[in-house]
């Protein structure tokens, strides 16, 4: 079985929770760092990226997501939890947990009141993957090593870096669990080519 946890500082956990659900995948809701030791997976949900900052702080997860992250085990982050992953943002000293190597945009598609739906081309997911934007970031640059899956308008949406997977939609909020089966899948592979524990006795 495969362990995937999603953060539950803030944001969407349970659609998230619910768009992970596979025949081999056990989901957690984590609140805890002690929980991040048995997890393959972790998704970081959307909400708002400050704020999740400024909990991640509070509660002691900064070091050990790092941690998580540096270990090689497979993050996927969301809205807010790409903002949180991402290296540089723009107009602010630098990022929060500078996991992945890409410039970040706050609210580029406006506030609120222009959320909006989509379908997107998602390289190595699907043609058609519905996509709900809601004050939405776009990733406005990549490093050499990242991998462009979607773009939308001309801006990229949806980038992987090996095991780090983010995109600036929430496609937990659809029906449509196809992208994140697609994380689950990178979970599995993560976890067959891992090196075994060794036991402690």
């Amino acid at each position: 079985m495969l362990k995937i946890g999603v953060l539950a500082l803030q944001g969407a956990v349970q659609e998230h929770i619910k768009s992970l659900q596979a025949p081999d995948v056990e989901t957690v809701i984590v609140k805890r760092t002690d929980q991040l030791e048995a997890l393959d997976g972790l998704v970081f949900p959307g909400g708002e990226s400050t704020t999740m900052r400024r909990l991640v702080n509070k509660y002691g997860f900064y070091e050990p997501l790092r941690a998580f992250a540096a270990a090689g085990k497979p993050i996927f982050g969301t809205c807010a939890g790409l903002i949180l992953m991402a290296d540089r943002i723009a107009q602010e000293p630098q990022g929060h947990l500078q996991l992945m190597d890409m410039n970040v945009q706050r609210n580029a598609f406006g506030r609120q009141r222009e959320s909006f739906e989509t379908t997107l081309v998602v390289k190595d997911v699907a043609e058609d993957i519905e996509a709900v934007f809601i004050r939405a970031p776009l990733i406005s640059s990549t490093g050499d090593d990242v991998e462009v899956l979607s773009s939308f308008n001309g801006e990229i949406v949806a980038a992987r870096q090996n095991h780090l997977l983010a995109c600036s939609f929430h496609p937990e909020l659809t029906d449509d669990t196809r992208f994140h089966q697609y994380f689950v899948q990178m979970v599995r592979e993560s976890k067959e080519t891992a090196p075994e524990h060794t036991a402690v006795t």
